[in-house]
């Protein structure tokens, strides 16, 4: 999955490409190719020049004579496997976001925060070679394994990707003039407070998608939306998605499934001094206070929270791989000008 973009995750295994070997019992690891790697398992070893110049979708035996499936990850299969800082955003809502939010080729699409940067991932693939992501971060070290991630998957640092460490709301109108951002997409506690940041910089029709954890934050955002009669009527979701065990008669849901990971709400920027029709709703309580809003926090709903020791090893390892990834890459342009 690494190495030039324009190329893409096709061709024969080079050196540099990262390759999911799927093993006895179907344990999967995930290993860089170099010219003296080799794979250690109690079950024997696999050395890496095997399967240089192999098709993607390989069959190789180690030195036991057990067989390895070899495969290039999948976008999905690199995003749960990486290393993260802050908790990602899973590909099943990584693709839902694309959707909703109208991610097309050549936009202008900011986004906040940058986490570990999964979704930035599919951002980047989603506005193409023509188009621009803006990553707000505010912390510096989940930036530093944010941006090692991203480096790590595509080989090189994209040159249509900016992270910007800072607030949003102060950072916002200084990178980007008003009126011209296309889509904005908010992972944050309290995108409420970013909303009106957000409304002068997207251009008239932009969206405005909110990834949210919990019911009294998702209330609290879609009706402070509605109160700048900047926007049309807000738009919730969410995605559960089932897994199956089909083995002949034996069709059945997966005893286990990734259920509730967010919610996501949606609306659109309207025209200046455009006023949308009203929309009749009942009546219910539409105030918040702090109290509210402490009671749903991911501390208090029982979120774990990573500690400073793991966030730097994390960090390491995330920086160790984007640098192999960078020699491959560097490696792989010096072999091409040679040729």
């Amino acid at each position: 999955m690494t190495g030039n973009r324009d190329q893409g995750p096709r061709g024969p295994f080079r050196l540099g490409d990262r390759v999911q070997l799927t093993g006895p019992k179907g344990r999967l690891s995930t290993v860089t190719l170099r010219e003296d790697g080799e794979l250690h398992t109690h079950q024997g070893v696999l050395r890496h020049r095997d399967l240089l110049g192999l098709p993607d979708g390989s069959v190789v035996t180690n030195s036991s004579g057990h067989d390895y499936l070899a495969l290039r990850p999948l976008l999905r299969d690199f995003a749960m496997s990486m290393p993260r800082g802050a908790a990602i955003v899973y590909p099943k809502d990584a693709a839902q976001i694309v959707m909703q939010a109208d991610i097309f080729p050549g936009a202008t699409v900011v986004e906040a925060g940058v986490g570990s940067g999964a979704l930035s991932l599919s951002l980047l693939r989603a506005v193409g070679h023509d188009g621009q992501l803006i990553s707000f971060e505010r912390r510096d070290d989940f930036a530093d394994v944010a941006r090692a991630n991203v480096e790590t998957f595509f080989g090189e640092a994209p040159t249509t990707w900016r992270v910007v460490v800072g607030d949003l709301v102060e950072a916002l109108p200084r990178e980007t003039a008003a009126g011209t951002v296309d889509r904005v997409v908010l992972d944050m506690l309290a995108p409420w407070e970013c909303i009106d940041a957000v409304a002068d910089a997207l251009t008239p029709g932009g969206v405005v998608l909110c990834y949210i954890a919990t019911a009294t934050q998702l209330s609290r955002v879609a009706e402070y939306i509605r109160g700048t009669g900047l926007f049309t009527d807000p738009d919730a979701s969410e995605t559960m998605v089932r897994g199956w065990h089909v083995e002949g008669l034996a069709v059945r849901p997966d005893h286990r499934m990734v259920a509730h990971t967010g919610f996501l709400l949606t609306a659109r920027r309207l025209a200046p001094g455009a006023v949308a029709p009203s929309v009749k709703r009942r009546a219910s309580k539409s105030s918040f206070n702090d109290e509210d809003v402490e009671k749903w926090t991911p501390g208090a709903v029982g979120d774990r929270e990573i500690n400073d020791k793991q966030l730097r090893k994390r960090a390491r390892e995330a920086g160790k791989a984007a640098e192999g990834a960078r020699l491959a890459t560097a490696s792989r342009e010096s072999e091409h000008a040679t040729e």
